[in-house]
């Protein structure tokens, strides 16, 4: 039995909006123990803030989202969810504009505001400093100077989680994003009712990067996979943010061993189809962090499912990190680790794979299109006239032309794939993007 270096009371704010009676407390072996949330260089933050500051997938990848909405095998549901998700994406950004409905409470509203948030059905609630340095360069304008993020967790439900990948569980993971963004409306009108304004940051369309700041908030630390692995759910959760001036007390981070964990475990790292997992953390833009290598998950993704096998074989998200870290404590071992209980999934057109065995794919299936609309617009022309493909003449003036005419509508239109898509009637159609 290894020896225990501390141990973690996991709160109910923590456990779901129905926690048993029964205390949940984690040991975290001495072999396992950091420091609470991440190692961090604020330094360097501050510098990659300054002189590369963040920016949105939907921008910097828009061209990657078209592709990939067009290519989904999960195509139908996926384009059901942009429809049903559609108003409730436009009614989250206007909620910064939406002044104080009451007279302001004046005193601490943390316990109305997690209780709220429990009732509603969120699964996890904490409170922290909204970190700035993670707003993305496009959503400056739209960000309100609201000091505090409100960390919300919704856990997707269990069964179909396990049956990743697979259209089954998407559509669990679309219902799960819908059911959070419309619970934030109501939750940022009772913040509201209190007298204090309140900005919901749709899961789908975020402000900013978010997880810094769920780590901060003590509900969790970043696992190899790149999600957050909380206490009770792992990383069976979709997390979105609320920024208010309502007067509240932050949580704090917590050490709860899952770095070092992961290093050991290596489950997902082992599992994943894309082999876009990397074993060690590095230090990226001033935090020590398990990096993906993107390029080798996305076009996985967008072929099957969405992918999320990282998620799946998890032993924190299919047993509970109470469970897990008990099971390491006694026996040194992961719990569940080689087992087609655990590892095991099915990708469709593929075949079942156990814990021995992983999809092979060409090297042209990881060529996908990505970046900049205009960039990538630019660099297929480019191709084209390398290739011959722009003949002198009547005929490559026509092609010509379209470019003119496809640069023009990426010149005009929205820089952010999302934007395009859910843009109001009189701004752009999204059925006609």
């Amino acid at each position: 039995m290894l020896k225990i270096g501390h141990s973690v009371r996991v709160p109910d704010s923590l456990r779901g909006p129905t926690p048993s009676a029964k205390d949940e407390v984690i040991p975290i072996p001495v072999e396992l123990e950091g420091v609470p949330g991440a190692n961090k260089d604020e330094d360097t933050i501050n510098y990659y803030t300054r002189n590369y500051p963040v920016e949105s997938h939907n921008v910097e990848n828009f061209v990657y989202r078209k592709w990939s909405r067009a290519i989904s095998d999960i195509k139908n549901i996926r384009d059901e969810h942009e429809r049903l998700n559609k108003p409730i994406i436009l009614a989250c950004r206007d909620t910064g504009e939406i002044e104080p409905a009451g007279e302001a409470a004046g005193r601490d509203v943390t316990a109305d505001i997690k209780a709220k948030a429990m009732e509603l059905g969120y699964a996890m609630v904490g409170m922290t400093a909204y970190d700035n340095r993670y707003t993305y360069v496009s959503k400056r304008k739209w960000v309100k100077p609201y000091p505090t993020a409100i960390c919300l967790a919704m856990e997707q439900p269990y069964e179909e989680t396990q049956m990743i990948p697979s259209e089954p569980a998407e559509e669990a993971v679309f219902a799960t994003y819908r059911k959070e963004g419309a619970a934030g409306l109501e939750l940022g009108d009772f913040i509201r009712s209190l007298g204090y304004h309140a900005q919901v940051h749709n899961p789908t369309d975020p402000g900013s990067v978010i997880i810094p700041m769920f780590v901060g908030a003590g509900m969790g630390q970043q696992g190899a996979m790149g999600y957050l692995l909380s206490p009770h759910f792992g990383s069976r959760h979709r997390l979105m943010l609320i920024t208010t001036d309502a007067p509240v007390t932050h949580d704090q981070p917590v050490d709860y061993g899952v770095p070092e964990f992961c290093t050991i475990c290596q489950v997902c790292v082992n599992r994943c189809p894309g082999r876009a997992l990397q074993r060690d953390q590095v230090w990226w833009r001033g935090v020590e962090k398990f990096k993906i290598v993107a390029k080798r998950c996305r076009p996985v993704m967008a072929r099957y499912a969405a992918c999320g096998v990282c998620m799946k074989v998890c032993p924190i998200q299919r047993f509970g990190m109470q469970a897990v870290m008990e099971h390491y404590t006694e026996t040194g071992q992961v719990l569940g680790k080689g087992t087609d209980h655990l590892e095991g999934y099915e990708m469709h057109g593929l075949g079942y794979f156990g814990p021995s065995d992983l999809p092979r794919f060409g090297a042209d299936f990881f060529h996908i299109p990505e970046g900049y609309g205009d960039a990538h617009l630019l660099q297929d022309m480019k191709q084209k006239i390398e290739s011959g493909a722009v003949p002198e003449g009547p005929e490559g003036d026509k092609v010509w032309q379209e470019f003119r005419a496809q640069l023009g509508e990426f010149v005009k239109g929205p820089v952010d794939a999302m934007y395009a898509e859910y843009a109001r009637e009189d701004e752009v159609d999204m059925d006609e993007f």
